[in-house]
C-alpha cells in the first residue's frame, strides 16, 4: 500500500505543479491580450489547481487504513474531492458564461492576439495531454476515483484548450466575437464533464451498487460447486476498496468445520479477483436444487 500511496501522490503532486504553471501562463497573457477566451482558462486553470490540491489530499488520506471512527477506512474521501471537483466547475461555468454573453451583447469583443496567445494555448494542450495520461494510468492502476476524476477533468482542458485556439485563429482574421463564442464552447464542455464528474461523485457517497462488481462476483459464486445458492449480495465501494457481504447456501449435511471451510474458498476467490476487497461470507443448510 505504501508503494501505491506514494505513486498516486507522485502523479498528484506532477498534476499541482503544472496546474499552477499553467494557471501563472494563461492569466499573465489572458490579462496582456485582453483574450476573454485565455482569461476563462486562465479561471478554469485556477480552479484546476485547486482541484488537483485536493486531490491531492484525498489521496494522501483515502489510502489510510481503518480507526475507531472510520469502520470502513477513508476511501469515501475520493468521492468527496470529485464532488468538490465538480462545484468547483459549475462556478467557473457560471462566471465564463456571464462575462461571454455580457460581451456579446455589449458588443465590446475587442481583443489583441499575439503569438504568446499562441504559445500559451499550445503549451497548455501539450501539458494536460501528458498529465491527463499519466492521472489515467494511475488511476486504473490503484482504482482511484479521486485520480480517475483528475483525469477526465484535465483530458477536457485539452479541449476546451483547442476551442481557445480556434478562437483565436479566427480573432487574428478580425472576426473578434469568435474569442467569446469560444469561452461559451469552453463553458458547455465543463458543464458537461461536470455533470458527469457530479454525478459519479454522488452515486459512490448514496453506497449505489457497482454494478460490474457484482455481475463479476456472481460469476464466481456461480463456479463454487459446493455453493448450491446464495442471496443477499451487498456491494459498496469506498475509494479503490470494495466491501462484500453474501449469504451462500451449502449441504446441511456438513460439519461446520466444512461449511467454514467452504465460506473460506468463495472469500478466498473474490479478494483474489477483486483488488483491495474485504468480504463477508455468511452460510446456510440448504439443500441442492435440482
Amino acid at each position: 500500500m505504501t508503494t501505491a500511496l506514494n505513486e498516486k501522490s507522485r502523479v498528484a503532486g506532477l498534476s499541482v505543479a503544472a496546474a499552477f504553471l499553467l494557471t501563472g501562463l494563461k492569466f499573465i497573457i489572458g490579462i496582456l491580450t485582453g483574450s476573454l477566451g485565455i482569461l476563462s482558462e486562465a479561471l478554469h486553470s485556477g480552479l484546476d489547481l485547486l482541484a488537483a490540491v485536493i486531490t491531492l489530499i484525498a489521496v494522501k488520506m483515502s489510502d489510510k487504513p481503518a480507526d475507531d471512527n472510520h469502520h470502513y477506512g477513508h476511501g469515501k474521501i475520493e468521492s468527496l474531492s470529485a464532488l468538490i471537483e465538480t462545484l468547483l466547475l459549475l462556478i467557473t461555468c457560471a462566471w465564463i458564461i456571464y462575462e461571454a454573453s455580457h460581451r456579446l451583447i455589449t458588443g465590446n469583443t475587442q481583443i489583441e492576439v499575439s503569438i504568446w496567445s499562441y504559445i500559451v494555448v499550445v503549451t497548455s494542450i501539450i501539458i494536460d495531454i501528458s498529465r491527463s495520461r499519466a492521472l489515467k494510468r494511475v488511476a486504473d492502476k490503484y482504482n482511484s476515483q479521486a485520480l480517475e476524476a483528475d483525469a477526465l477533468h484535465f483530458s477536457t482542458d485539452i479541449w476546451s484548450s483547442l476551442v481557445v485556439l480556434l478562437g483565436l485563429i479566427c480573432a487574428n482574421f478580425g472576426y473578434y466575437l469568435a474569442d467569446s463564442v469560444a469561452a461559451l464552447g469552453v463553458a458547455m464542455i465543463v458543464i458537461f464533464v461536470s455533470v458527469k464528474l457530479g454525478r459519479r461523485a454522488i452515486d459512490a457517497l448514496l453506497d449505489r451498487v457497482p454494478a460490474d462488481k457484482v455481475k463479476e462476483i456472481e460469476k464466481l459464486l456461480n463456479t463454487v460447486p459446493e455453493v448450491f445458492s446464495y442471496h443477499d449480495l451487498r456491494v459498496r465501494a469506498a475509494g479503490a476498496d470494495h466491501f462484500v457481504d453474501v449469504t451462500i447456501h451449502v449441504n446441511p449435511k456438513l460439519s461446520v468445520t466444512e461449511a467454514h471451510e467452504i465460506s473460506h474458498k468463495v472469500n478466498a476467490l473474490i479478494c483474489n479477483n477483486i483488488e483491495r476487497c474485504v468480504v463477508q461470507v455468511h452460510y446456510e443448510p440448504d439443500e441442492p436444487v435440482h
